[in-house]
């Protein structure tokens, strides 16, 4: 018999709380051991239970979500964090991934989409909802905002200094190739385009078609690219990126 998933659920909302759960142990390989209807209570409870995954939502009293998430992260790290929640905008998905959350679902996701993001947190993979892929795909094509009264740098070695042509690139899209080899230099190329596709949620399976690669060649360079950016997963590298480290 294939072990379950010990879940715990955190909303402040006991509706949302009962119906999840009852849901949740309606599949066979689930159980929720708990629920908590604040961000400390929920930090408390999966450091006792020590459960699979933990479903937060990011509206909270007392200790809101990303904070909630932080501290399990850093005190329970055996436990995914997957963000369950009525927000998508890119503030609460970036607080969250840099938080340590594995993955970032809306409260309108369906039953067998919560389910399969459950089983893949679980499993140590990272997954996001397609408005949250959506919003990441959106942030990266944003250019930064200009600090407000910035003197203008003077121009300096090009390709080197700022104030140059690959720095007004990276402004403009910090996930192309040449913001990418500005910011993260350690990057060959090829793990350029694959971090790049990363930064679009893109799954391994489909990195290995945009790129023409085996899914063996694939996980190769995503492990590389984690090493050399010192992060531990999809949602940090994510996490990494956006906030332009």
């Amino acid at each position: 018999m294939t072990a379950r998933i010990r879940i715990v659920l955190a909303d402040d909302q006991a509706i949302i709380r009962d119906g999840l759960e009852t849901v949740l142990n309606l599949v066979e390989d689930f159980e929720v051991v708990g629920t908590a209807a604040d961000g400390a209570e929920a930090v408390a409870l999966i450091a006792a239970e020590h459960p699979d995954v933990a479903l937060m939502d990011l509206r909270m009293p007392v200790l809101d979500g990303a904070a909630a998430t932080r501290r399990v992260t850093a005190e329970t790290p055996e436990t995914a964090v997957l963000v369950l929640t009525t927000f998508a905008d890119d503030a609460d998905i970036v607080a969250a991934l840099r938080a340590g959350a594995r993955g970032y679902l809306t409260k309108d996701a369906g039953r067998a989409e919560l389910a399969a993001a459950i089983r893949a947190v679980a499993a140590g993979q990272s997954t996001f909802s397609a408005p949250v892929r959506d919003v990441l795909l959106g942030r990266i094509g944003a250019p930064e905002p200009a600090e407000d009264a910035a003197e203008p740098e003077a121009p300096g070695t090009p390709g080197t200094e700022p104030g140059t042509a690959a720095d007004a690139a990276a402004d403009a899209d910090p996930a192309s190739a040449n913001a990418l080899a500005v910011r993260f230099p350690a990057l060959t190329a090829r793990e350029r385009e694959v971090y790049a596709l990363i930064l679009q949620g893109r799954s391994n399976g489909e990195i290995a078609q945009a790129l023409y690669v085996g899914v063996a060649t694939v996980k190769t360079h995503v492990n590389a690219v984690f090493a050399k950016l010192g992060v531990r997963d999809r949602a940090q590298a994510i996490a990494k990126g956006l906030g332009r480290a």
